[in-house]
């Protein structure tokens, strides 16, 4: 059946003709993405690396997980001890930083990631984990910035909170 009516173009299957601009466009970005995909990855990983890095310095009870697997260049996933994703990414939002405690077909869900849980992340490791994604766009001040944040959030967070006993708290 037509998707659209009106004509006879591909094979009467589609009204209208093809929009020759955009196909010409989308193939010039897709060779701009092509040649840079090396540089965008080396500059992605040097700023993930360098979240990751910060936050194992210091603080404690932080896991980055899959770290030793292969993984996407531009994202990290980040477990904090003791202390609820939720409550850190409001931290987060108030100083503009933005990050995520799950996928987006998970939003609002209460349960810890099924992903990390079968990655045999423990419950309460997977409900305080957190999704950073990088951009071409970032720069080492911003990772620098997050790094601060995330430790003032954690820290005040775990000050709070019956559960923190320091490092062993794993």
């Amino acid at each position: 059946a037509p998707m659209i009516t009106g004509g006879h173009h591909e094979r009467g299957l589609r009204a209208g003709t093809e929009n020759i601009a955009a196909i010409v466009g989308f193939a010039r970005a897709v060779k701009i993405a092509a040649d840079e995909i090396d540089t965008y990855r080396k500059t992605v990983t040097s700023l993930r690396n360098r979240l990751e890095s910060g936050l194992l310095h210091a603080l404690d009870g932080v896991v980055i997980h899959g770290a030793q697997a292969e993984r996407l260049s531009h994202t990290s996933c980040i477990g904090f001890a003791s202390v609820e994703a939720e409550s850190i990414l409001l931290h987060l939002d108030l100083i503009g930083i933005a990050a995520s405690s799950g996928s987006a077909c998970t939003t609002g869900d209460p349960e810890p990631s099924h992903v990390l849980t079968a990655m045999g992340v423990p419950p309460e490791l997977a409900q305080g984990s957190i999704r950073i994604s990088f951009g071409r766009e970032n720069a080492e001040e911003e990772v620098d910035y997050t790094i601060s944040g995330l430790c003032d959030a954690v820290q005040h967070l775990r000050g709070i909170s019956s559960q923190w006993t320091g490092a062993g708290s794993l």
